[in-house]
């Protein structure tokens, strides 16, 4: 982190802006501490909070649209080849094309949550050929609420943002995974219930008295 702390100190926004860009892409950078850490700073005025949230928006933007276009045009090539130097292997391409076959596009909104996810949902969504309207749609939503996320954690609590870093690292993933949990259920109740109407609706129109 001190190294972090001094590339920031030295670059700014920009260095926020680079940082975000090459951790979502797929390097060995603490996405969520640079985010609270900065969100620290701006609740010690050193930040402005929406050149600090543009610059962090941006930089996870241009990373995982950097990513699609890999996935698009590349594609499963690049990753056999490249895919050692980002810690890419086949089990893990393999693990999150299952979670995007049932999950979806929505995927590419919570992955953001998901240690060691949002580094390849962009990846399979260009590898599956998905439009580039519908993953910017869900995946810079994502972003937005991810950036806000962690910028909000480290501004409220100031001084204390390193054992927030701990307290994240070890329950975001449980409370994501009980989040779409609950998504999931719900999902299933109202597609049965509407399953119910569906068969139920020709029993209606036969049962009605016809003049």
């Amino acid at each position: 982190m001190d190294s972090l702390s001094q590339w920031i100190s030295q670059y700014g926004y920009a260095g926020l802006f680079v940082l975000l860009v090459l951790g979502i892409v797929g390097l060995p950078v603490p996405d969520e501490t640079l985010l609270v850490f900065s969100g620290y700073l701006i609740s010690k005025g050193r930040w402005h909070p929406l050149l600090a949230f543009g610059s962090a928006l941006a930089g996870s933007v241009c990373g995982i649209s950097a990513s699609y276009v890999l996935g698009r045009t590349l594609g499963h090539a690049a990753v056999e080849r490249y895919g050692r130097f980002i810690h890419l292997t086949p089990a893990k391409i393999e693990r999150v094309h299952q979670w995007f076959r049932r999950f979806g596009n929505w995927l590419l909104s919570v992955g953001y949550f998901i240690p060691g996810v949002r580094h390849f949902t962009a990846l399979v969504a260009g590898m599956s050929g998905l439009e580039f309207r519908i993953f910017a749609r869900f995946a810079y939503f994502g972003a937005a609420v991810w950036v806000t996320f962690f910028l909000s954690l480290g501004y409220w609590f100031g001084e204390n943002w390193r054992s927030i870093i701990v307290m994240t690292h070890r329950y975001t993933l449980p409370a994501v995974l009980c989040l779409c949990g609950a998504g999931a259920i719900l999902w299933l109740l109202r597609s049965r219930v509407k399953r119910r109407r569906e068969l139920a609706a020709p029993l209606r129109e036969r049962s009605e008295p016809r003049d």
